[in-house]
């Protein structure tokens, strides 16, 4: 599976990144929200894992901008972050997530959500 990773926290995004690439997908990185929007563009995801709380763009600024385009209206995605309260979890459902996973993660859980996605 092709995905997406987005975090501007450079060592989790290598964790991030790892943990996917050692379960055999093949893994495009980026540090804010519009660099994830250019890179959708180019490698054509099936999977974004996006951050919260990012420079430039968040993560719901992202979800929001990849809903909008006719690619990323099917494409699932999945934001990971400190953040686990109701409100910002039902912001990120407006916006258009399709899961919620909260950090540090646990590489196992990651991947069973990861899994759910995959066709």
């Amino acid at each position: 599976m092709k995905i997406l990773a987005i975090d501007d926290t450079k060592t989790l995004l290598s964790l991030l990144s790892l943990t996917l690439r050692n379960a055999g997908h093949e893994v495009a990185e980026a540090e804010n929200g519009e660099d994830g929007l250019n890179k959708f563009e180019q490698f054509k995801p099936d999977l974004v894992i996006t951050d919260l709380n990012m420079p430039i763009m968040d993560g719901i600024e992202f979800t929001r901008a990849c809903r909008s385009r006719p690619a990323g209206q099917n494409t699932p995605i999945i934001v990971l972050t400190t953040e686990n309260g109701a409100e910002i979890k039902a912001e990120g459902r407006r916006a258009g997530a399709s899961a919620w996973m909260v950090k540090p993660f646990e590489p196992n859980t990651l991947l069973g959500l990861v899994a759910r996605y995959q066709n």
